[in-house]
Order: structure tokens, then C-alpha cells, then sequence
């Protein structure tokens, strides 16, 4: 199955809960953090947490990697909880484990991708400091402010800026690069995205827990109903919440992270645990897929215009700067009014200048991240605004962004098929006109790096 896999361009990346264990087999002091006869010690939720730097646990998931990767040639592992990895048998967090180092040095695993989730339930919390720089994280910091900015939250901004290029505050101090952020708003734990714009609270009384597992912090909102509605204007903002978020998701430097069936509003009716459940909640319905072809297509030109376009795919930070004459800077930010942003500012619309880059500039032959599909390097223009009121935004002022060929190729508030044009070739924009965005709305333009004809210009 991988190899098919791999021969259709699609590696296969496989979560290993090397966190825990049985208490059964391993029920050994050394080798579990049992704790004391009151309870065993825990940092995953599942109990049982092992003592993976002893030199026997340690060689045991060191050889069941092997095993993958030899005999059935996965390309990479995500590690459930791995902050878990980082501690001692005393439950303290060592600088450099024994298992995080084993497995970034072997050389049967150098070609393989790594993924931490680079926190437990113990309360470690490291996104942007896991042990190695050979792992990229998955960025819970992205998931929260990306929720939060579009939820409508206070101040969120300047997050937001952060998140879209590429979250430097967490990876640009030791040598990361943007491909160490894992970018996602939804996961196989949680809210899926649908619920996520569906639901205030969480509903996992079915789990038999009388509602007391899964977070709470979620930061969602239902937008005046609680769960499923057939209120027409509730379910188009919805919709267009849905398509602000995987808008965003897409074009944010870093990797993307898509849970599947949030392509097609793949709904777990407010359960944001469903682990135990072996029915409807956690099956996917794929009448979904038909149902939804309109947000399908959306993603589908999604993820077709990234892959064709180096702009979005950065294998260094974003500095503001250009070191060629005459080159724009790689990134520019923007208020509504069209002037430089000013951060200090709780306004809540943002507009992001990404340029493409230069040839000196141009990503490396060897760019994992791309993965090796050639594209043409594009300016992009965000227009994000999370305000509840409609906004007029203006064109930055700078000449030398505002005078590109600019071709819209999102815009959230409108209906399909008119919220997305294949390959950004949508109409061609007048610079001279202001833009209206309706409240929680997402607007993406692009441009060709050299001038076309400019005839055939349409309102934005």
C-alpha cells in the first residue's frame, strides 16, 4: 500500500503512540513511570507512561521504527505526545534525550520526515523548542490564533501576521525554518472544522463520560445555534467561516496540515473526542463529498494554486527586506487604509503583501518541502478583515505593489463558483476602486511577477 502510494506522489506518514504502555507487559519501575500505589503516573491520558530514555524502551522504539521504514518503507512518523519522549524516569524534561537524539542520528530513519507533537498531558508544552532541529512540531500556537483571529477574539491581529509567515517567534531563533511549523486549525483530536464553526460548546455525552473529557478550549462559535440549523444565513456564514480558515491555512508559509473530511464539512455532531465511538461520529460519509462539491472544488484549486506557487512555499524566513535593487521586499504589511500597519492598532483586518521571489532568491533544487513540483513564483495580496461590520479596504500605497497586474482569485463573501478562480486567474482587478469586505471575510489577489496587458479590467 505505501508503495503505490509513493508511485501515486503521496508519502505516508504514521503516528507512533510510543508514549505508553500496556501496564500488563511492562509493569516495571524502571521502565514505566508507574508513581506511587495511590496511581500511576500519566502525561498522555492513556496511563502507563513509559520511561523512554531507559536504554531497553529506548531500543525497543528505536528498532520498531526500523522495522517501518525497512519492511514496509513508511516515510516519516508523527509521535503522539512526544514531549513525553523528553523526559527522565522522574518525570523531568532533560535538554537532550537520549530517544530524541537516537532516532534524529540513525541512519536508516535520515531520509525519513519526523512530526512532534511537542506537548503532553503532564503540562510540557514545547512547540517551537522540542529537542531537536531534525523534528519539525506540529503548531498548536498556528491551531489557537488562526481560531482566535477569525472567531473574532480582541487583538489578534498581529498573531494572525505572525502565523501567516511562518511563526519566526517560534522557529526563527535557532535555526528552524518555516518547514519546522506544521501548520493546522483542526486535528484528528478535537472539533472537526465544520463543528469548529458549529458548536460553542463541546457535546461528547456519548463517550459515557458525563461530558467531562475532550478541551474546553476550543475556540469555536455556532453563529446563533448551537449544532445543526436551517437558518439560511447562519449556514452561509458558516460556510464562508470554513473557506476564511482554509484560506488561510493554505497561504501561510510553513506545511499544511488538512484534516480529512474538512474538505466536505465531515461533521462528529459536537464530539471533539470521539476516539470511542465505532459509529456515525467518527465514520466518514462520503455523500459529503457530493453534498459539498462546491467547498470540494474550493480546496481542490486550494491546494493546486500552492503547489504551483514557490511564493507560499519559503524555505527561509521572511525578513522584510530585499537584498537585489530595485526587488520588492519579500513581505509588506498593510492597514485597510492602504498605509504601513501599525501594531499597536486592535483592528481586525490585515493586509499581507507576499513577493515573489527573486531569482537570486528562488528555492533550492533540493526543497523537501516544495516536494520537487516545479511552480511559478506569483505576488500574492491577503486581504483579511475578522471585524463584524462590513470594510472598505484601499490598495497599499507603495506604486510598486499597488501598479502590479493584480487578478483576484479569492474572495470569501461571495457564492460559489465565483469564490474561487482556478489558478488565480480571476478577473483583472482596478486598483483605483476601494474593496468592500463583508464582515468575517477573506479576499486573495495575485500577480504575475512580469507585467501582462492590463485590458479587461473589472471592479474587485
Amino acid at each position: 500500500m505505501v508503495t503505490e502510494m509513493n508511485n501515486e506522489g503521496t508519502d505516508t506518514i504514521k503516528t507512533t503512540l510510543s508514549s505508553y504502555s500496556i501496564k500488563e507487559l511492562i509493569n516495571v519501575e524502571n521502565l514505566s513511570l508507574m508513581g506511587t500505589a495511590a496511581g500511576n503516573a500519566t502525561g498522555n491520558l492513556q496511563g502507563n507512561t513509559i520511561n523512554g530514555n531507559h536504554p531497553i524502551v529506548r531500543e525497543l522504539i528505536f528498532l520498531c521504527l526500523r522495522h517501518w521504514v525497512h519492511n514496509y518503507h513508511i516515510d516519516g512518523f508523527r509521535f503522539d505526545l512526544a514531549s513525553i519522549l523528553s523526559r527522565d524516569r522522574n518525570g523531568d524534561i532533560l535538554p537532550n534525550p537520549p530517544i530524541v537524539e537516537v532516532i534524529t542520528e540513525d541512519p536508516m530513519l535520515a531520509d525519513t520526515k519526523i512530526i512532534a507533537e511537542a506537548w503532553d498531558a503532564a503540562g510540557a508544552y514545547q512547540v517551537g523548542s522540542f529537542a531537536s532541529l531534525r523534528w519539525a512540531e506540529w503548531n498548536g500556537r498556528y491551531r489557537d490564533d488562526v481560531r482566535r483571529y477569525w472567531r473574532g477574539d480582541y487583538a489578534q491581529t498581529g498573531h494572525l501576521a505572525t502565523r501567516l509567515a511562518g511563526s519566526s517567534d517560534l522557529y526563527g531563533d535557532d535555526g528552524r525554518q518555516p518547514y519546522h511549523s506544521i501548520n493546522f486549525v483542526t486535528s484528528h483530536d478535537g472539533f472537526t472544522l465544520s463543528d469548529l464553526v458549529s458548536f460553542r460548546e463541546k457535546h461528547n455525552e456519548a463517550n459515557g463520560e458525563g461530558n467531562r473529557d475532550g478541551d474546553n478550549n476550543n475556540f469555536s462559535d455556532n453563529y446563533g445555534v448551537e449544532g445543526p440549523t436551517k437558518r439560511a444565513d447562519i449556514e452561509v456564514f458558516r460556510a464562508r467561516q470554513i473557506r476564511n480558515i482554509l484560506s488561510t491555512l493554505l497561504l501561510s508559509q510553513g506545511v499544511p496540515m488538512l484534516l480529512a473530511g474538512d474538505e466536505c464539512r465531515r461533521t462528529q455532531q459536537g464530539n471533539n473526542n470521539a476516539y470511542c465511538q465505532d459509529n456515525a461520529i467518527s465514520w466518514f460519509d462520503w455523500n459529503l463529498v457530493e453534498a459539498n462539491a462546491d467547498l470540494v472544488r474550493f480546496v481542490r484549486e486550494m491546494i493546486q494554486f500552492r503547489l504551483g506557487n514557490p511564493t507560499l512555499r519559503r524555505r527561509s524566513f521572511l525578513e522584510g527586506t530585499t537584498s537585489v535593487e530595485g526587488a520588492l521586499p519579500d513581505v509588506e504589511w498593510f492597514s485597510p487604509e492602504g498605509t504601513h500597519v501599525d501594531w499597536y492598532s486592535v483592528d481586525a483586518s490585515l493586509v499581507c503583501f507576499f513577493a515573489a521571489p527573486t531569482p537570486e532568491k528562488l528555492l533550492e533544487e533540493d526543497d523537501i518541502a516544495a516536494g520537487g513540483i516545479e511552480g511559478t513564483p506569483r505576488h500574492v495580496l491577503i486581504f483579511a478583515h475578522a471585524g463584524s461590520l462590513p470594510r472598505v479596504f484601499h490598495f497599499p500605497e507603495p506604486t510598486a505593489i499597488s501598479q502590479l497586474p493584480w487578478r483576484l482569485f479569492i474572495h470569501t463573501g461571495r457564492e460559489a463558483p465565483n469564490d474561487i478562480f482556478a489558478n488565480g486567474q480571476g478577473p483583472v482587478v482596478d486598483i483605483q476602486q476601494p474593496i468592500e469586505l463583508p464582515e468575517r471575510s477573506l479576499v486573495c489577489m495575485v500577480a504575475d511577477a512580469a507585467p501582462p496587458d492590463r485590458e479587461g479590467i473589472a471592479p474587485p
